[in-house]
């Protein structure tokens, strides 16, 4: 898992598996956004594999699907709705990171 810090508050990652979520709590996440699509390639984890594994380490879990190349409106609108909601510093993931990091960029222009 490569995490990357993105701001004071926001890192990214590719796709992580169930057993990953201690070493994201141990790094002092405290949510977990999963913004890839189930289903987007075989064999990765559902994201209520992930969600069980996140809650069941006491961290808040929220869903924001988005297809790649594709990031909506109502994406970036989501996203930053999560971002005001869950408790920080949020842990972010899609395939590779791009889409969360895509996301993030797209909600600082919202806001200036």
């Amino acid at each position: 898992m490569d995490i990357r810090q993105i701001s004071e508050d926001y890192s990214v990652s590719g796709q992580i598996a169930p057993d990953e979520v201690a070493a994201i709590k141990a790094a002092g996440f405290k949510s977990v956004i999963c913004n890839r699509p189930d289903d987007e390639q075989p064999g990765q984890p559902s994201h209520d594999a992930i969600q069980s594994a996140v809650e069941a380490a006491g961290l808040t879990f929220r869903y924001i699907p988005v297809i790649s190349g594709q990031m909506t409106a109502d994406n970036v609108v989501d996203q930053a709705a999560a971002l005001d909601e869950l408790p920080g510093p949020v842990f972010a993931y899609c395939r590779s990171g791009t889409r969360c990091t895509n996301l993030f960029a797209a909600i600082q222009q919202m806001k200036s």
